[in-house]
C-alpha cells in the first residue's frame, strides 16, 4: 500500500518498543527509540541488535537509538509512548519541560495508576498542556513483542477520542503481517488492556498450583465477567471485552510462557514470595500495580471482583495462593447469567 513516510518516536526500548520500532521501519518510516541506558542504545546502533530484550532479532539501520528526548523528539510529530505505567508522569514532564512541537502521543502500555485510578490517556492528558497535545491514541490488543519482532501475524486495535486520529495511526502500523482494527469504545480499549494482566496471574498461579486447564478455562471466563462489570460501571461498552482487547488479551496472556505476568503467577504459585518474583523477573509486571488499582475501583463502583480481590489478598496480605483459590471456590452459588443480565441492563 502507498503510505507517507513520517518520522516517529518511540520512547521505551524495551521488548514492546523495539517490536512497534521494527513494525514502523517495515512499514519504510523513519524511527528514533529512546532508552536511558546508554549500553544499551550504543548496540541497538552499533550491534543493531537488543538482545537484552529481543535476543533473536536483527534491527535495521533506519531504527537509530538515542538517550537524549530533546534530540529524539526534534522535527517529531507523533509519539509511541511504550514505557510502564510507574514511568509515564516522569517521562512526560520531561516531555512537558521540552516544550516540543504539538505531538500525538499513542499510547502501548497496560495499566491503571493505584489511588489516582487514572487510566494512562487520563493521566496523559492531565501531564502535558494542551498546546503540546495534538491528540492520544491507544494501541491494543493481544500481542507478544517476541512473535510481532519474528512478524508473526498479529492484530491490535486503536482508539481515540478523535477517531480519525487513530485512523491516521492505524496506517502508520498496518501492514500485512501486523493487522490494526479501529474502536471507538476508548474507556474499554483500556480497562480490557490494563485488567486482562491481573487474570493472567491468577492464571500463573494456577498453573503453578499445578490446577490445569479446567481451572484456567474458568478463571479466563469469570475474568472477563468482572472486566467487562467493571468496564460497563465505568462507561465502556460491554461489546469491546468480546473484542481483541478482552477475551483475544486474556487468551494470549493467560496461556503464554511470553507473558510475564502469567510467568510471576506462575512462580507465585510454585512458593515463591511476591519479591523473590519480582526480583527474579528482571521486568516490570504490570499485573501487580494493576490489581491494587483494579481493587480500588471495585471499591469505588461497587462491583463483585473476587478473582480480582484474591489475588489482591495474595499479593498484598499475604494470603495463601492455595487457600485463596479455595475461598473462590468455596463462596455463595450463583447464576452465570446474572452476569450478562446485569452488565447489559447498566447499559441499556
Amino acid at each position: 500500500m502507498q503510505r507517507k513516510v513520517e518520522k516517529a518516536a518511540v520512547i521505551g526500548a524495551g521488548s514492546w518498543g523495539t517490536a512497534l520500532s521494527l513494525v514502523l521501519a517495515d512499514n519504510g518510516h523513519e524511527v528514533r527509540i529512546w532508552g536511558h541506558t546508554p549500553a544499551q542504545i550504543e548496540e541497538i546502533n552499533r550491534e543493531h541488535t537488543n538482545k537484552k530484550y529481543l535476543p533473536e532479532i536483527k534491527l535495521p539501520e533506519t531504527i537509530v537509538g538515542y538517550t537524549s528526548l530533546e534530540e529524539v523528539l526534534v522535527g517529531i510529530d507523533t509519539i509511541i509512548l511504550a514505557v510502564p505505567t510507574k514511568a509515564i508522569r516522569e517521562v512526560l514532564n520531561k516531555i512537558s519541560e521540552l516544550k516540543p512541537a504539538s505531538l500525538t502521543v499513542v499510547h502501548v502500555s497496560k495499566g491503571i495508576e493505584p489511588d489516582t485510578l487514572l487510566r494512562i490517556s487520563e493521566m496523559i492528558e492531565e501531564e502535558l498542556p494542551e498546546d503540546l497535545l495534538e491528540d492520544v491514541v491507544v494501541l491494543s490488543g493481544p500481542s507478544h513483542a517476541e512473535e510481532v519482532s519474528l512478524r508473526h501475524p498479529t492484530t491490535v486495535t486503536v482508539t481515540s477520542k478523535d477517531m480519525s486520529a487513530a485512523e491516521r495511526i492505524q496506517d502508520l502500523f498496518i501492514n500485512q503481517n501486523f493487522r490494526v482494527y479501529t474502536n471507538p469504545d476508548l474507556i474499554g480499549v483500556e480497562i480490557g488492556g490494563a485488567l486482562k494482566n491481573i487474570i493472567a496471574l491468577a492464571a500463573g498461579i494456577s498453573d503453578g498450583l499445578g490446577y490445569g486447564d479446567n481451572a484456567k478455562a474458568a478463571l479466563i471466563t469469570r475474568g472477563l465477567a468482572e472486566i467487562a462489570r467493571l468496564g460497563a460501571k465505568m462507561g465502556a461498552s460491554p461489546l469491546t471485552f468480546s473484542g481483541l482487547t478482552g477475551i483475544g488479551d486474556l487468551i494470549v496472556t493467560c496461556t503464554s510462557v511470553h507473558s510475564r505476568n502469567w510467568r510471576a503467577g506462575n512462580l507465585l504459585g510454585k512458593g515463591q514470595s511476591l519479591e523473590e518474583v519480582l526480583k527474579n523477573m528482571g521486568m516490570v509486571v504490570e499485573g501487580v500495580r494493576t490489581t491494587k488499582a483494579a481493587y480500588q475501583l471495585a471499591q469505588k463502583y461497587n462491583v463483585k471482583m473476587p478473582i480480582t480481590n484474591a489475588l489482591y489478598d495474595v499479593l498484598f496480605n499475604g494470603v495463601n495462593p492455595k487457600d485463596a483459590v479455595d475461598h473462590l471456590m468455596a463462596r455463595t452459588k450463583t447464576h452465570e447469567m446474572e452476569d450478562l443480565a446485569n452488565i447489559l441492563g447498566d447499559r441499556l
